[in-house]
């Protein structure tokens, strides 16, 4: 199979790699098919809204290998790991990506644990005596 192009998404833990070629619309994600992968019609909403906006959901086949994070985050990932792939593909389609934010690389993540705290800001509850 030859692919038009590859791109990556990154979202808290997770890793989205995403091959795209032509095709008929099937996006396959870790060898399963996306309803399988995200039961959920929102997270498949999610996945589907870059090629929804550029209306070519049933041009190009996605096949993706997903790592880590939870179901948000992967579905996140792989958005924007579609996004990216489909302005390798055509350089035009940029701008209305862009203005949706489907480009803007999500950064926040889980902050880390501080030593002598029970989370990364709460503190062991104060006794006075």
């Amino acid at each position: 199979m030859e692919y038009l192009c590859n791109a990556l998404g990154r979202r808290k833990s997770a890793v989205a790699r995403v091959y795209v070629s032509d095709g008929t619309g099937k996006i396959t994600i870790n060898k399963k098919d996306l309803n399988e992968y995200f039961p959920s019609a929102i997270l498949q909403y999610v996945v589907k809204q870059p090629l929804e906006l550029l209306n070519v959901a049933d041009k190009y086949d996605v096949k993706v290998n997903l790592d880590g994070g939870g179901f948000t985050g992967q579905s996140q990932a792989l958005r924007l790991a579609i996004a990216r792939a489909l302005v390798k593909i055509n350089a035009e389609d940029k701008k209305a990506l862009k203005d949706q934010g489907f480009l803007t690389r999500d950064s926040r993540a889980v902050e880390r644990k501080k030593p002598g705290r029970p989370k990364a800001r709460a503190r062991f509850q104060f006794s006075k005596r």
